[in-house]
């Protein structure tokens, strides 16, 4: 399981951490980025000693300020935030006073700031009462639902409804167009929407996370999966899979 989809499948507890502990590889994994902590291993950060618990701890400090920090930055889409309630989740979050967040903001009113924090609480009780109906829904986890959607990457683009596809949906494009297997080459590339978002989902993860490539390396990867690299490449761009330097000597999964 890739740490995107360790993001999405981890509690309300595991994302307030900010990391998840993965039995299986015996490890303890930051979810806001690919970095991982070996338990038993010893970790030195400035100059310091950590266990592996303590040292993800460290790390979600040093790389992303806070799990706060990092999930207020995500796009609408996903906290369904707008801009303003952002900054006075902020100020909340520093624990300022309503007089106090008005004169941060430099004007406005107390019952202002108070109507807005009616309306958070009015919000956190309706995502209790939204969470709870999908842990219903989804409470019988050992039998496969075809009909199951598959999550995207967090920065995925132009999000709508070319993005609503299922498990099923998804396994039969992918054995479509990977005629050779999942790590072979693609066969051709679809015209279609949707194909083209499942079939670039399985090619960036030919890319490791968190590595920097030249513009070189990526068309050699590419080169080996598809003759038209250059397409390829460029939709990975346009949705949101890769991010570029501006010079386009530096590549990256985004």
């Amino acid at each position: 399981m890739s740490y995107k989809e360790k993001f999405w499948d981890a509690t309300i507890e595991e994302l307030a951490n900010g990391y998840t502990y993965d039995a299986l590889n015996d490890e303890y994994a930051c979810l806001l980025c690919s970095e991982s902590f070996e338990d038993g291993i010893i970790y030195p950060i400035d100059g310091i000693l950590y266990e592996a618990k303590k040292a993800v701890k460290r790390h979600i400090e040093e790389a992303h300020n806070s799990v706060f920090d990092y999930l207020i930055q995500l796009d609408k889409k996903y906290t369904g935030l707008s801009q303003h309630q952002k900054e006075i989740l902020h100020y909340f979050e520093k624990g300022l006073s309503d007089k106090e967040i008005v004169e941060a903001q430099g004007g406005g009113s107390t019952s202002t700031i108070r109507n807005h924090r009616f309306k958070l609480k009015e919000k956190e009780k309706q995502a209790k009462v939204f969470l709870t109906l999908m842990n219903l829904l989804h409470k019988d986890k050992n039998s496969k639902n075809e009909d199951t959607l598959i999550n995207f990457h967090k920065g995925a683009t132009m999000v709508d409804d070319r993005y609503v596809i299922t498990e099923e949906e998804k396994n039969k494009v992918l054995a479509t167009y990977f005629k050779q297997g999942l790590e072979g080459e693609l066969d051709t590339f679809p015209s279609k929407e949707k194909r083209k978002l499942i079939v670039l989902q399985n090619i960036i993860n030919r890319f490791e996370q968190g590595r920097v490539y030249s513009e070189k390396e990526v068309n050699a990867i590419l080169m080996a999966i598809y003759s038209d690299y250059v397409t390829i490449r460029r939709y990975l761009i346009e949705y949101g899979f890769m991010d570029r330097s501006r010079d386009c000597t530096e590549y990256w999964i985004k």
